[in-house]
């Protein structure tokens, strides 16, 4: 294991780099019981027990991808899953976006999409994984881990193999060789910096880019929720609610961490 100093002011502080674990949020679960680990991150060159939303499996090659666990200790107001889902997936989009300079969205709730330049395809590039641990004792700071898988230089014949065929890289959308290490450094970077905002006070700013980056307001969409599946047109959106214009014109009303999936209807 190598560490890595950071001035961040709070996420990514010290880095925690290792060539292979079985799946960075176990360890950093296990680190987060001790409070003074608030803004490790925890990197792995390789996972071997790699896991994603749903218990799926997140699977990549060594050295291939920013395999990133970070541990945080958010004040009450901001350690809801959804406002930190997004908060993971705005500061992914707006760093891929800068690299690559393709159109980038956020698929419900957890993945980061690369459009193709006309908008008419799109891959998976990145998913997030958010896991809370409880304190033991009513005092005890309550922990956040949450893990970022961003693939970087896999091959397309690597997602062929895997039958992902939705799935992408920054090398296979962009056709440019990137480093994984430089793009989790510039990725903690701006994960900092939109933290930071949010710590003093400022969650409009999140709010109003996670909108942008879902694209969906005011479309007519397919929402699946934990007692099914509803169709309508996505009237409202923000961490306080999502409203949902059904045909009958009955509105419904969600918090966003009831949202299962929302996708376009073609």
């Amino acid at each position: 294991m190598t560490t890595w100093e950071t001035t961040n002011t709070h996420v990514g502080r010290r880095v925690e780099v290792h060539d292979r674990l079985e799946s960075t949020n176990t360890l950093a679960l296990q680190l987060s019981r001790d409070p003074s680990t608030a803004g490790l991150a925890v990197l792995a060159r390789e996972q071997t027990a790699g896991r994603g939303q749903y218990g799926r499996q997140w699977q990549a090659p060594p050295g291939s991808s920013v395999l990133m666990s970070l541990i945080l200790f958010p004040p009450p107001s901001l350690a809801r899953p959804a406002l930190l889902t997004a908060w993971a997936a705005v500061s992914v989009c707006e760093l891929i976006g800068r690299l690559s300079g393709l159109p980038v969205r956020i698929k419900w709730p957890n993945d980061v999409l690369v459009l193709s330049p006309d908008q008419a395809s799109a891959k998976k590039i990145c998913g997030i994984l958010i896991e809370q641990r409880r304190g033991a004792n009513v005092n005890d700071a309550s922990a956040t881990v949450v893990g970022i898988g961003l693939n970087v230089s896999q091959p397309a014949s690597h997602f062929a193999d895997a039958q992902l065929p939705f799935a992408g890289s920054l090398l296979t959308m962009t056709g440019k060789v990137f480093e994984s290490e430089s793009i989790a450094r510039q990725l903690l970077t701006t994960l900092d910096r939109h933290y930071t905002s949010m710590i003093d006070g400022d969650v409009a700013t999140l709010e109003s880019s996670w909108i942008r980056d879902v694209g969906l307001l005011g479309q007519r969409v397919t929402m699946e929720l934990a007692g099914g599946v509803e169709e309508g047109r996505l009237q409202a959106m923000s961490f306080a609610g999502v409203e949902l214009e059904l045909a009958s014109g009955k509105v419904l009303r969600v918090a966003p961490e009831e949202v299962r999936h929302v996708e376009k209807q073609s």
